[in-house]
Protein backbone atom coordinates (compact mmCIF):
# COMPACT_ATOMS: atom_id res chain seq x y z
CA UNK A 1 0.00 0.00 0.00
CA UNK A 2 1.31 3.14 -1.08
CA UNK A 3 2.02 5.82 1.62
CA UNK A 4 0.79 8.70 -0.99
CA UNK A 5 -1.95 10.84 0.20
CA UNK A 6 -2.42 13.62 -2.54
CA UNK A 7 -5.23 15.37 0.10
CA UNK A 8 -2.32 15.73 2.89
CA UNK A 9 0.40 16.52 0.69
CA UNK A 10 -1.26 20.08 -0.67
CA UNK A 11 -2.69 20.78 2.93
CA UNK A 12 0.88 20.50 4.06
CA UNK A 13 2.70 21.92 1.70
CA UNK A 14 0.08 23.99 -0.89
CA UNK A 15 1.07 27.22 1.14
CA UNK A 16 4.87 26.97 -0.16
CA UNK A 17 3.61 27.47 -4.36
CA UNK A 18 5.15 30.67 -4.89
CA UNK A 19 8.03 29.60 -3.18
CA UNK A 20 8.11 26.17 -5.19
CA UNK A 21 7.65 27.90 -8.38
CA UNK A 22 10.24 30.38 -7.92
CA UNK A 23 13.12 27.27 -6.64
CA UNK A 24 12.23 24.88 -9.13
CA UNK A 25 10.55 25.96 -12.27
CA UNK A 26 10.32 29.70 -14.35
CA UNK A 27 11.12 31.87 -11.56
CA UNK A 28 10.20 34.90 -13.51
CA UNK A 29 6.53 33.29 -13.22
CA UNK A 30 6.30 34.14 -9.65
CA UNK A 31 8.33 37.82 -9.73
CA UNK A 32 5.65 38.89 -12.24
CA UNK A 33 2.59 37.83 -10.23
CA UNK A 34 3.62 39.58 -6.98
CA UNK A 35 4.70 42.74 -8.89
CA UNK A 36 1.11 43.02 -10.28
CA UNK A 37 -0.83 41.71 -7.04
CA UNK A 38 -1.78 38.56 -8.64
CA UNK A 39 -0.28 36.38 -6.36
CA UNK A 40 -3.56 35.22 -5.42
CA UNK A 41 -4.37 31.74 -3.21
CA UNK A 42 -7.56 30.45 -5.11
CA UNK A 43 -8.53 27.52 -3.09
CA UNK A 44 -11.59 26.19 -5.72
CA UNK A 45 -12.97 26.71 -8.62
CA UNK A 46 -16.31 25.69 -10.74
CA UNK A 47 -17.79 27.20 -13.45
CA UNK A 48 -16.68 30.54 -14.44
CA UNK A 49 -15.77 31.47 -10.89
CA UNK A 50 -12.61 31.19 -8.67
CA UNK A 51 -12.91 31.47 -4.82
CA UNK A 52 -10.32 32.47 -2.27
CA UNK A 53 -9.62 30.86 1.61
CA UNK A 54 -11.90 33.91 2.64
CA UNK A 55 -14.95 32.55 0.57
CA UNK A 56 -15.06 35.54 -1.93
CA UNK A 57 -15.56 34.69 -5.49
CA UNK A 58 -13.81 36.03 -8.69
CA UNK A 59 -14.95 36.02 -12.00
CA UNK A 60 -12.93 34.26 -14.45
CA UNK A 61 -12.72 36.12 -17.95
CA UNK A 62 -9.73 34.55 -18.94
CA UNK A 63 -10.73 30.57 -19.26
CA UNK A 64 -7.07 29.73 -19.08
CA UNK A 65 -6.47 31.29 -22.23
CA UNK A 66 -9.41 29.95 -23.48
CA UNK A 67 -9.04 25.61 -22.36
CA UNK A 68 -11.91 26.31 -20.20
CA UNK A 69 -14.56 26.60 -22.87
CA UNK A 70 -16.79 24.92 -20.59
CA UNK A 71 -16.34 26.47 -17.43
CA UNK A 72 -14.02 24.31 -14.46
CA UNK A 73 -15.14 21.16 -13.42
CA UNK A 74 -18.19 20.58 -15.30
CA UNK A 75 -20.48 17.52 -14.26
CA UNK A 76 -20.78 15.42 -17.25
CA UNK A 77 -16.96 16.29 -18.52
CA UNK A 78 -15.76 14.79 -14.72
CA UNK A 79 -18.27 11.88 -15.27
CA UNK A 80 -17.10 10.90 -17.95
CA UNK A 81 -13.16 10.72 -16.31
CA UNK A 82 -14.33 8.93 -13.30
CA UNK A 83 -16.22 6.35 -15.74
CA UNK A 84 -13.34 6.02 -18.08
CA UNK A 85 -10.76 5.39 -15.15
CA UNK A 86 -13.51 3.09 -13.75
CA UNK A 87 -13.53 1.04 -17.13
CA UNK A 88 -9.48 -0.01 -16.90
CA UNK A 89 -9.36 0.38 -20.57
CA UNK A 90 -6.34 -1.58 -22.31
CA UNK A 91 -5.35 2.04 -23.23
CA UNK A 92 -1.99 2.79 -25.26
CA UNK A 93 -0.83 -0.79 -26.08
CA UNK A 94 -0.13 1.00 -29.51
CA UNK A 95 -0.93 -2.16 -31.39
CA UNK A 96 -4.99 -1.67 -31.43
CA UNK A 97 -7.67 0.19 -32.40
CA UNK A 98 -10.09 1.25 -29.65
CA UNK A 99 -13.43 3.00 -29.90
CA UNK A 100 -13.30 6.56 -28.07
CA UNK A 101 -10.68 7.96 -31.09
CA UNK A 102 -12.66 6.69 -33.34
CA UNK A 103 -15.36 8.22 -31.98
CA UNK A 104 -14.41 11.57 -30.97
CA UNK A 105 -12.99 12.06 -34.41
CA UNK A 106 -16.69 10.80 -35.98
CA UNK A 107 -18.35 13.84 -33.71
CA UNK A 108 -15.34 16.12 -34.45
CA UNK A 109 -15.53 15.90 -38.17
CA UNK A 110 -19.75 15.92 -37.86
CA UNK A 111 -18.84 19.80 -37.53
CA UNK A 112 -16.37 20.41 -40.42
CA UNK A 113 -18.15 17.71 -43.13
CA UNK A 114 -15.79 18.53 -46.28
CA UNK A 115 -12.55 17.14 -43.83
CA UNK A 116 -12.63 13.52 -43.11
CA UNK A 117 -10.06 12.50 -41.15
CA UNK A 118 -8.53 13.31 -37.66
CA UNK A 119 -4.98 13.08 -35.93
CA UNK A 120 -4.82 13.59 -32.06
CA UNK A 121 -2.02 15.03 -30.24
CA UNK A 122 -1.93 16.68 -27.35
CA UNK A 123 -1.97 20.14 -27.48
CA UNK A 124 -2.33 22.91 -29.66
CA UNK A 125 1.18 23.82 -30.95
CA UNK A 126 1.20 20.03 -31.54
CA UNK A 127 -2.20 20.41 -33.50
CA UNK A 128 -0.20 23.08 -35.66
CA UNK A 129 3.08 21.19 -35.87
CA UNK A 130 0.88 18.03 -37.90
CA UNK A 131 -0.14 20.48 -40.19
CA UNK A 132 3.10 22.21 -41.20
CA UNK A 133 4.38 18.63 -41.16
CA UNK A 134 1.59 17.13 -43.72
CA UNK A 135 1.79 20.67 -45.62
CA UNK A 136 5.29 20.29 -46.22
CA UNK A 137 5.25 16.56 -47.19
CA UNK A 138 1.94 16.52 -49.37
CA UNK A 139 2.83 19.43 -51.41
CA UNK A 140 6.54 18.79 -51.49
CA UNK A 141 7.40 22.33 -50.68
CA UNK A 142 8.94 24.09 -47.31
CA UNK A 143 7.84 27.17 -47.54
CA UNK A 144 4.61 28.25 -44.99
CA UNK A 145 3.26 31.69 -44.81
CA UNK A 146 1.47 33.08 -41.90
CA UNK A 147 0.56 36.28 -40.72
CA UNK A 148 2.21 39.10 -38.62
CA UNK A 149 1.24 38.88 -35.08
CA UNK A 150 0.14 35.37 -35.45
CA UNK A 151 0.42 32.99 -32.35
CA UNK A 152 0.85 29.48 -33.09
CA UNK A 153 2.67 27.95 -30.79
CA UNK A 154 6.24 27.86 -29.06
CA UNK A 155 7.40 24.45 -30.01
CA UNK A 156 10.04 25.08 -32.91
CA UNK A 157 7.77 24.59 -35.92
CA UNK A 158 4.88 26.31 -35.23
CA UNK A 159 7.73 28.99 -33.72
CA UNK A 160 9.02 29.90 -37.14
CA UNK A 161 5.01 31.23 -37.99
CA UNK A 162 4.43 33.03 -34.87
CA UNK A 163 4.27 36.49 -35.94
CA UNK A 164 6.06 38.41 -32.49
CA UNK A 165 9.70 38.55 -32.57
CA UNK A 166 9.59 38.53 -28.67
CA UNK A 167 8.57 34.93 -28.94
CA UNK A 168 11.11 34.15 -32.02
CA UNK A 169 14.64 35.94 -30.72
CA UNK A 170 17.53 33.79 -30.00
CA UNK A 171 15.59 30.48 -30.89
CA UNK A 172 17.09 30.59 -34.72
CA UNK A 173 17.58 29.21 -37.68
CA UNK A 174 13.99 28.08 -37.61
CA UNK A 175 12.10 26.90 -40.40
CA UNK A 176 12.08 28.79 -44.15
CA UNK A 177 8.77 30.87 -43.18
CA UNK A 178 7.38 34.16 -44.29
CA UNK A 179 4.55 36.53 -42.84
CA UNK A 180 2.27 38.88 -44.37
CA UNK A 181 0.13 41.41 -43.19
CA UNK A 182 -3.73 39.87 -42.24
CA UNK A 183 -5.45 40.71 -44.89
CA UNK A 184 -2.98 41.71 -47.37
CA UNK A 185 -3.96 39.26 -50.42
CA UNK A 186 -1.70 41.24 -53.27
CA UNK A 187 1.18 40.19 -50.44
CA UNK A 188 0.27 36.52 -50.32
CA UNK A 189 -0.11 35.88 -53.93
CA UNK A 190 3.61 37.26 -54.25
CA UNK A 191 4.55 34.59 -52.02
CA UNK A 192 2.87 31.80 -53.90
CA UNK A 193 4.37 33.16 -57.01
CA UNK A 194 7.80 31.87 -56.03
CA UNK A 195 6.15 28.50 -56.60
CA UNK A 196 7.79 26.89 -53.44
CA UNK A 197 4.50 27.67 -50.69
CA UNK A 198 3.09 24.22 -48.90
CA UNK A 199 0.52 26.77 -47.51
CA UNK A 200 -0.77 29.24 -45.71
CA UNK A 201 -1.85 28.92 -41.97
CA UNK A 202 -3.99 31.98 -39.93
CA UNK A 203 -6.19 32.15 -36.80
CA UNK A 204 -9.60 33.38 -38.00
CA UNK A 205 -9.97 35.55 -35.52
CA UNK A 206 -5.77 36.73 -34.36
CA UNK A 207 -5.42 35.71 -30.63
CA UNK A 208 -2.77 38.85 -30.34
CA UNK A 209 -4.96 42.32 -30.33
CA UNK A 210 -8.28 40.39 -31.20
CA UNK A 211 -8.22 41.11 -35.16
CA UNK A 212 -11.22 39.15 -36.94
CA UNK A 213 -9.77 38.46 -40.84
CA UNK A 214 -11.12 41.06 -42.77
CA UNK A 215 -14.32 39.81 -45.22
CA UNK A 216 -14.05 38.05 -47.53
CA UNK A 217 -10.14 37.49 -47.07
CA UNK A 218 -10.11 33.13 -46.00
CA UNK A 219 -12.25 32.74 -49.37
CA UNK A 220 -9.88 34.71 -51.67
CA UNK A 221 -7.03 33.36 -50.18
CA UNK A 222 -8.41 29.65 -49.96
CA UNK A 223 -8.91 30.74 -54.21
CA UNK A 224 -5.23 31.53 -54.43
CA UNK A 225 -3.47 29.09 -52.90
CA UNK A 226 -5.59 26.28 -54.46
CA UNK A 227 -4.61 27.86 -57.74
CA UNK A 228 -0.95 27.65 -57.03
CA UNK A 229 -1.77 24.25 -55.27
CA UNK A 230 -1.00 25.55 -51.50
CA UNK A 231 -3.03 24.49 -48.47
CA UNK A 232 -5.33 26.77 -46.27
CA UNK A 233 -4.76 25.57 -42.80
CA UNK A 234 -6.79 27.16 -40.29
CA UNK A 235 -5.58 27.46 -36.83
CA UNK A 236 -8.27 26.91 -34.52
CA UNK A 237 -7.03 25.84 -31.33
CA UNK A 238 -8.65 29.15 -29.77
CA UNK A 239 -11.48 30.16 -31.84
CA UNK A 240 -12.64 26.75 -32.56
CA UNK A 241 -15.53 24.78 -30.67
CA UNK A 242 -17.89 27.67 -30.21
CA UNK A 243 -15.49 30.52 -29.00
CA UNK A 244 -16.97 32.95 -31.56
CA UNK A 245 -20.42 32.15 -31.91
CA UNK A 246 -19.73 29.49 -34.81
CA UNK A 247 -17.88 25.62 -33.75
CA UNK A 248 -15.30 27.30 -36.19
CA UNK A 249 -14.35 30.84 -36.82
CA UNK A 250 -13.44 29.87 -40.47
CA UNK A 251 -17.61 29.45 -40.87
CA UNK A 252 -18.62 33.09 -40.46
CA UNK A 253 -17.67 32.79 -44.05
CA UNK A 254 -19.41 30.91 -46.34
CA UNK A 255 -17.51 29.03 -49.07
CA UNK A 256 -14.16 28.84 -46.52
CA UNK A 257 -13.33 25.27 -46.42
CA UNK A 258 -9.66 25.10 -44.96
CA UNK A 259 -7.56 22.03 -45.90
CA UNK A 260 -6.25 21.26 -42.38
CA UNK A 261 -7.58 22.72 -39.42
CA UNK A 262 -6.41 22.85 -35.95
CA UNK A 263 -8.01 22.42 -32.70
CA UNK A 264 -7.20 22.14 -29.02
CA UNK A 265 -8.18 23.98 -26.09
CA UNK A 266 -11.50 23.59 -24.97
CA UNK A 267 -11.13 19.86 -26.49
CA UNK A 268 -9.64 18.48 -23.50
CA UNK A 269 -13.30 19.90 -21.16
CA UNK A 270 -9.98 21.81 -18.98
CA UNK A 271 -8.99 18.08 -17.42
CA UNK A 272 -6.55 16.27 -19.81
CA UNK A 273 -4.34 17.74 -22.98
CA UNK A 274 -5.68 17.30 -26.38
CA UNK A 275 -5.04 18.90 -30.09
CA UNK A 276 -6.22 17.22 -32.96
CA UNK A 277 -5.63 18.18 -36.56
CA UNK A 278 -8.62 17.69 -38.91
CA UNK A 279 -7.52 16.85 -42.73
CA UNK A 280 -9.02 16.02 -46.24
CA UNK A 281 -9.06 12.75 -46.71
CA UNK A 282 -6.25 13.03 -49.89
CA UNK A 283 -3.60 14.80 -47.46
CA UNK A 284 -3.85 11.78 -44.92
CA UNK A 285 -3.18 8.79 -47.74
CA UNK A 286 -0.57 11.09 -49.04
CA UNK A 287 1.19 11.40 -45.29
CA UNK A 288 0.32 7.30 -44.43
CA UNK A 289 0.69 6.21 -47.75
CA UNK A 290 1.82 2.70 -47.14
CA UNK A 291 2.27 0.27 -43.75
CA UNK A 292 6.20 1.40 -44.12
CA UNK A 293 4.89 4.65 -42.99
CA UNK A 294 2.03 3.67 -40.40
CA UNK A 295 4.05 5.42 -37.78
CA UNK A 296 5.22 8.33 -39.97
CA UNK A 297 3.68 10.76 -37.93
CA UNK A 298 2.66 10.03 -34.55
CA UNK A 299 2.48 10.86 -30.39
CA UNK A 300 2.91 8.86 -27.75
CA UNK A 301 0.60 9.65 -25.60
CA UNK A 302 -1.88 10.88 -28.52
CA UNK A 303 -5.43 9.71 -28.50
CA UNK A 304 -5.45 8.23 -24.81
CA UNK A 305 -8.60 6.88 -23.42
CA UNK A 306 -9.01 9.80 -20.61
CA UNK A 307 -8.40 12.56 -23.09
CA UNK A 308 -10.50 10.96 -26.11
CA UNK A 309 -13.31 10.64 -22.87
CA UNK A 310 -12.97 14.46 -22.27
CA UNK A 311 -13.22 15.08 -25.71
CA UNK A 312 -16.31 13.25 -26.21
CA UNK A 313 -18.18 14.99 -23.36
CA UNK A 314 -17.42 17.87 -24.43
CA UNK A 315 -19.22 17.83 -27.76
CA UNK A 316 -21.76 15.99 -26.02
CA UNK A 317 -22.57 18.77 -23.42
CA UNK A 318 -22.02 21.70 -26.31
CA UNK A 319 -24.44 19.51 -28.04
CA UNK A 320 -27.18 19.31 -25.32
CA UNK A 321 -27.08 22.54 -24.15
CA UNK A 322 -26.37 24.73 -27.34
CA UNK A 323 -23.31 26.18 -26.00
CA UNK A 324 -22.58 27.70 -29.50
CA UNK A 325 -25.41 29.40 -29.69
CA UNK A 326 -25.50 30.51 -26.29
CA UNK A 327 -21.93 31.84 -26.74
CA UNK A 328 -22.65 33.98 -29.73
CA UNK A 329 -26.26 35.54 -27.87
CA UNK A 330 -24.35 36.57 -24.69
CA UNK A 331 -20.87 37.64 -26.96
CA UNK A 332 -22.74 39.90 -29.02
CA UNK A 333 -24.78 41.03 -25.31
CA UNK A 334 -21.41 42.02 -24.01
CA UNK A 335 -19.43 43.33 -27.28
CA UNK A 336 -22.83 46.03 -27.68
CA UNK A 337 -22.35 47.19 -23.81
CA UNK A 338 -19.12 47.48 -23.92
CA UNK A 339 -19.02 49.30 -27.71
CA UNK A 340 -21.91 51.60 -25.96
CA UNK A 341 -18.96 53.56 -23.66
CA UNK A 342 -17.02 54.16 -26.50
CA UNK A 343 -18.36 57.75 -26.79
CA UNK A 344 -18.39 58.24 -22.73
CA UNK A 345 -14.46 57.42 -22.70
CA UNK A 346 -11.40 59.41 -24.80
CA UNK A 347 -9.06 56.31 -23.76
CA UNK A 348 -11.54 53.66 -25.07
CA UNK A 349 -10.75 53.69 -28.30
CA UNK A 350 -12.47 49.74 -29.93
CA UNK A 351 -14.24 46.96 -28.84
CA UNK A 352 -14.10 44.47 -32.04
CA UNK A 353 -14.43 40.54 -31.95
CA UNK A 354 -16.89 37.84 -32.28
CA UNK A 355 -18.95 35.63 -29.98
CA UNK A 356 -17.44 35.64 -26.55
CA UNK A 357 -13.55 36.39 -28.00
CA UNK A 358 -13.88 40.28 -27.47
CA UNK A 359 -10.84 42.92 -27.80
CA UNK A 360 -10.70 46.15 -25.60
CA UNK A 361 -8.53 48.85 -27.15
CA UNK A 362 -7.23 51.98 -25.67
CA UNK A 363 -5.85 54.76 -27.33
CA UNK A 364 -4.43 58.32 -27.17
CA UNK A 365 -6.61 60.65 -25.27
CA UNK A 366 -7.42 64.39 -26.58
CA UNK A 367 -7.85 66.14 -23.63
CA UNK A 368 -4.09 67.30 -22.29
CA UNK A 369 -4.10 65.98 -18.47
CA UNK A 370 -5.18 62.42 -19.67
CA UNK A 371 -3.13 62.95 -22.89
CA UNK A 372 -0.17 63.82 -20.56
CA UNK A 373 -0.46 60.95 -18.66
CA UNK A 374 -0.86 58.35 -21.47
CA UNK A 375 2.55 60.27 -22.78
CA UNK A 376 4.18 59.36 -20.09
CA UNK A 377 3.24 55.50 -19.82
CA UNK A 378 3.59 54.90 -23.72
CA UNK A 379 7.17 56.68 -22.98
CA UNK A 380 8.21 53.91 -20.48
CA UNK A 381 6.79 51.09 -22.77
CA UNK A 382 3.51 50.77 -24.78
CA UNK A 383 1.02 48.25 -22.98
CA UNK A 384 1.22 50.12 -19.76
CA UNK A 385 -2.46 51.58 -19.39
CA UNK A 386 -3.84 48.19 -20.41
CA UNK A 387 -2.04 46.88 -17.22
CA UNK A 388 -3.48 49.61 -15.75
CA UNK A 389 -6.85 48.21 -15.99
CA UNK A 390 -6.27 44.98 -15.93
CA UNK A 391 -5.08 44.98 -12.15
CA UNK A 392 -7.66 47.09 -10.41
CA UNK A 393 -10.50 44.56 -12.11
CA UNK A 394 -8.76 41.76 -10.50
CA UNK A 395 -7.27 43.83 -7.13
CA UNK A 396 -10.64 45.86 -6.49
CA UNK A 397 -13.58 43.71 -8.67
CA UNK A 398 -12.36 40.12 -8.56
CA UNK A 399 -12.30 39.61 -11.79
CA UNK A 400 -9.61 38.01 -13.87
CA UNK A 401 -8.48 39.16 -17.42
CA UNK A 402 -5.85 39.61 -19.80
CA UNK A 403 -3.71 42.26 -21.21
CA UNK A 404 -4.02 40.89 -25.52
CA UNK A 405 0.06 40.70 -25.86
CA UNK A 406 3.29 42.03 -25.48
CA UNK A 407 3.02 45.96 -26.31
CA UNK A 408 -0.69 46.47 -26.86
CA UNK A 409 -3.15 48.44 -25.33
CA UNK A 410 -5.29 45.86 -25.88
CA UNK A 411 -7.28 43.84 -22.91
CA UNK A 412 -8.87 40.17 -24.55
CA UNK A 413 -11.66 38.61 -22.93
CA UNK A 414 -11.97 35.00 -23.33
CA UNK A 415 -14.12 34.09 -20.99
CA UNK A 416 -15.99 30.45 -20.24
CA UNK A 417 -18.82 29.93 -22.63
CA UNK A 418 -21.05 29.31 -20.15
CA UNK A 419 -21.34 32.94 -18.77
CA UNK A 420 -24.35 34.69 -19.09
CA UNK A 421 -26.07 38.22 -18.01
CA UNK A 422 -24.91 38.18 -14.43
CA UNK A 423 -21.09 37.82 -15.59
CA UNK A 424 -22.04 40.80 -18.08
CA UNK A 425 -23.42 42.94 -15.88
CA UNK A 426 -20.91 42.72 -13.43
CA UNK A 427 -17.83 42.67 -16.08
CA UNK A 428 -19.51 45.85 -17.53
CA UNK A 429 -20.04 47.77 -13.96
CA UNK A 430 -16.98 46.98 -12.59
CA UNK A 431 -14.90 47.77 -16.60
CA UNK A 432 -16.86 51.06 -16.13
CA UNK A 433 -15.92 51.86 -12.57
CA UNK A 434 -12.34 51.53 -13.04
CA UNK A 435 -12.50 53.58 -16.32
CA UNK A 436 -14.56 55.94 -14.29
CA UNK A 437 -11.93 55.86 -11.94
CA UNK A 438 -9.07 56.24 -14.91
CA UNK A 439 -11.11 59.46 -16.66
CA UNK A 440 -11.18 61.18 -13.54
CA UNK A 441 -7.88 61.26 -12.67
CA UNK A 442 -8.23 58.16 -9.75
CA UNK A 443 -4.96 58.88 -8.25
CA UNK A 444 -4.73 55.00 -6.61
CA UNK A 445 -4.84 53.81 -10.59
CA UNK A 446 -2.75 56.22 -11.77
CA UNK A 447 0.05 56.41 -8.92
CA UNK A 448 0.04 52.30 -9.90
CA UNK A 449 0.99 53.31 -13.70
CA UNK A 450 3.68 55.48 -12.01
CA UNK A 451 4.69 51.79 -10.51
CA UNK A 452 4.95 50.28 -13.72
CA UNK A 453 6.56 52.98 -15.12
CA UNK A 454 9.21 52.43 -12.70
CA UNK A 455 9.56 48.51 -13.24
CA UNK A 456 9.06 49.12 -16.76
CA UNK A 457 12.45 51.28 -16.70
CA UNK A 458 14.00 48.68 -14.04
CA UNK A 459 13.41 45.84 -16.43
CA UNK A 460 15.57 47.62 -19.36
Amino acid sequence: MTGFDLTRLLAERGDERYDLHARHLNHQLPRMLHTLGFDKVYDRAEGAYFWDRDGRDYLDMLAGFGVMGLGRHHPVVRQALHDVLDAGLADLTRFDCQPLPGLLAEKLLGHAPHLDRVFFGNSGTEAVETALKFARYVTGRPRIVYCTHAFHGLTTGSLSVNGEDGFRDGFAPLLPDTAVELGDLAALERELKRGDVAGFVVEPIQGKGVHPTPPGFLRAAQELLHRHKALLIADEVQTGLGRTGDFFAYQHEDGVEPDLVCVAKALSGGYVPVGATLGKDWIFKKVYSSMDRVLVHSASFGANAQAMAAGLAVLTVMEDEETVAHARHTGDLLRSRLAALVERYELLHDVRGRGLMIGIEFGRPKSLGLRSRWTMLQAARKGLFAQMVVVPLLQRHRILTQVSGDHLEVIKLIPPLIIGEREVDRFVEAFTAVMDDAHGGGGLMWDFGRTLVKQALQTH
